[in-house]
């Protein structure tokens, strides 16, 4: 399969009006122009974000003009996407603690030589009144609140407030504003960025293709998504990367190839007729090239021995419960009530008297222990008692 063939077909759902059109212009050696929009919400970035991340990358490298777009204007209004209730606006000071860090987490899967950074607050935020006016002018009010997730609010009884029905008016204008001719996102984005492809043709009579991408499942099996708590985030350690992905289910193998490794579509394909003979070994497989290509070859050696030590040679289980400590220096009794490992201060130094108490397979007696936890440390009591640190 050819790079153009294998960028249309490998983490596409859909493309508008059609991939046989888009496709017809790529092969015809014309370089166009493309964004990639992901608001400010949150400080991390998970694996989901890797997904369009790694198909404007695939652009760029085609030598195609390809644009990371930071949403920091239409953020102050808020993404109503799939939301069962409004957004709680967010604050400036809020929208830059967010971005701060998100070019480092995004480097690993990111060329920036090639694929050039914009915000869209630096035109959104200075359209004047007549400008609004004109842009609301182009679409229909009706064509906005027939949204579904409008209509099922409606019909809750809830209410959808007016700066709700601008954002994607507003998502739409950013296509305009940067002349663009294809987004690319997620297929939660489906509405919003049709709304471009609307606004590049009234305004500019030009075409503009929309690119969707398949919505990415979690650990869980449901869609991934910090609500649901089942991200893979991208400042995770690496060894906490590695054993996540060693707990997700069998069915979801072959997908994690596809969507956030580089390995050629043809090798995923034949993993796909293989996962129900060897999953194990996949699944290692897995857990290294992605741990790999996020961090290196050495961290994921690093990650994939300790996984063993702990998990295969001593016999800790791959599924851990997991509880969301603060990170940092603890005392060691305070810590094992707080996990809810032991029900009293009594039982806890009588379990560290005993050498019953663990953190990483490594015995602690000393029941004055200060401690250092970080995230995926391993704490253990007794035999059979375990939990995890997110």
């Amino acid at each position: 399969m050819d790079k153009i063939a294998e960028l249309l077909e490998r983490r596409v759902d859909k493309v508008y009006p059609s991939k046989k059109a888009l496709e017809k212009v790529l092969r015809s050696g014309k370089k166009i122009r493309l964004y990639l929009g992901i608001d400010p919400t949150a400080k991390r970035l998970h694996l989901g974000h890797t997904v369009p991340l790694r198909t404007l990358q695939a652009f760029a490298d085609l030598g195609h003009e390809a644009i990371f777009l930071f949403g920091d204007g239409t953020v102050l209004v808020g993404d109503p996407s799939e939301r069962e209730a409004g957004r709680k606006q967010i604050t400036e000071k809020e929208i830059k603690k967010n971005i701060s860090t998100w070019k480092k987490q995004m480097t690993p899967v990111v060329n920036f030589r090639k694929v050039k950074i914009k915000h869209n607050k630096d035109w959104l935020t200075k359209l004047t009144l007549k400008e609004l006016i004109e842009i609301g002018s182009k679409i229909s009010a009706i064509q906005l609140f027939k949204r579904d997730n409008f209509q099922e609010r409606l019909k809750k009884g809830d209410t959808v407030l007016f700066h709700e029905t601008m954002y994607p008016l507003l998502q739409g204008y950013d296509s305009v504003a940067m002349d663009v001719d294809l987004e690319i996102g997620g297929s939660d984005q489906t509405f919003n960025m049709l709304m471009g492809r609307e606004l590049q043709k009234k305004f500019r009579n030009k075409e503009k293709y929309v690119l969707t991408l398949k919505m990415i499942k979690g650990t869980d099996g449901r869609k991934m998504s910090k609500t649901f708590g089942n991200c893979i985030w991208l400042t995770d350690t690496v060894q906490d990367i590695y054993g996540r992905i060693m707990r997700i289910s069998d069915d979801l193998i072959a997908q994690y190839f596809e969507f956030f490794t580089s390995l050629p579509i043809d090798e995923v394909k034949k993993i796909q007729n293989e996962v129900k003979t060897r999953p194990m070994e996949l699944k290692k497989k897995l857990a290294f090239t992605i741990c790999s290509e996020l961090n290196g070859e050495k961290k994921a050696s690093q990650a994939e021995s300790q996984f063993k030590t702990i998990h295969q040679d001593r016999g800790v289980p791959e599924k851990i419960k997991e509880i969301d400590l603060k990170t940092g220096e603890w005392n060691l009794l305070k810590l094992l009530i707080k996990s809810t490992l032991v029900s009293s201060k009594s039982e806890a130094k009588r379990l560290i008297k005993q050498g019953a108490v663990s953190l990483n397979l490594k015995r602690i007696k000393d029941i004055n222990k200060k401690v250092n936890l970080s995230s995926g440390d391993v704490l253990k009591t007794g035999k059979r008692s375990f939990i995890k640190i997110k």
